[in-house]
């Protein structure tokens, strides 16, 4: 029952599945007598293309990691987030309609492959954590980051399956997922950029590049959707919403840590003083 709970959370403005479909773009597929709606083709694309980037990225530093635990958990990182766009995809964009209102009254908000996505997501982060904490750190402050980075992984992981089986909405929100995922992002930031300016080490400027370029995404996707661009350019029959601009922005993010970061990431050897 407490799955079913989960549909409970209406859409807000509540939508009907007429109505859902008047608010985005979408084709409707015929294959023999069935027909499947597929909600935001263009937008698909994209998240689809994302996520196929992303694990073949992480596939790369799984084939280039040697002895390299860092880049072992890189690739196990990027492996997450790809599974975690292709989930988001399907729920948020190509067949939202079929998952979250066909055959309903009202359309639920959210979905259980909604919420895999979140927990993929920010156990991705986590695992970049770890991957930086082997190629960042030594002794005790690698144990300290690897074991906050699990901890809390577990810790956000708990949040979700509690805010998705009682439900409540702001545990179980992209919101709630930025806000979890932003201090890493900051420890990461203020990691490499220490390092550099004390070791100049050219892994810490591609690392920082990758922390900065992520931030920029991110404030891209914010600027364009608190500027409402998403509606005025589809009133004007043009679909480019603020995920497109997020995907975009993470599709160039993972083909610059394939080019750049992935051959210069290297395990800090244990010994000596701590960088």
């Amino acid at each position: 029952s407490g799955c079913g709970r989960l549909d409970s959370i209406p859409y807000q403005p509540e939508q009907t599945p007429e109505t859902w479909l008047t608010i985005q773009p979408f084709v409707t597929l015929r294959i023999g007598a069935e027909e499947t709606i597929l909600v935001q083709p263009s937008s698909t694309v994209l998240v689809y293309l994302l996520g196929l980037v992303a694990i073949g990225v992480g596939l790369y530093f799984w084939r280039i990691r040697g002895k390299h635990r860092s880049r072992a958990w890189w690739g196990l990182a990027l492996l997450l987030w790809g599974l975690g766009a292709v989930l988001a995809g399907t729920s948020y964009q190509a067949f939202s309609y079929e998952i979250k209102c066909a055959g309903r009254e009202l359309c639920a908000w959210t979905s259980w492959w909604e919420i895999l996505y979140l927990m993929l997501s920010a156990a991705s982060v986590d695992a970049m954590m770890v991957a930086e904490a082997y190629s960042c750190t030594v002794g005790k402050w690698r144990r300290l980051m690897s074991a906050y980075a699990l901890g809390h992984a577990a810790l956000y992981s708990l949040i979700v399956l509690v805010g998705a089986l009682v439900p409540i909405k702001f545990m179980i929100s992209f919101e709630l997922l930025l806000l979890v995922a932003a201090p890493n992002i900051l420890i990461l930031l203020v990691l490499n950029g220490w390092r550099y300016y004390r070791l100049k080490d050219p892994m810490d400027l591609a690392l920082l590049g990758a922390c900065l370029w992520l931030g920029i995404t991110l404030g891209a996707y914010f600027l364009y959707l608190i500027l409402d661009i998403t509606h005025r350019l589809w009133a004007r029959g043009f679909w480019f919403s603020e995920n497109d601009v997020l995907h975009i922005g993470l599709i160039l993010w993972m083909i610059y840590i394939a080019s750049v970061v992935a051959n210069r990431v290297v395990d800090a050897p244990d010994y000596g003083n701590i960088h």
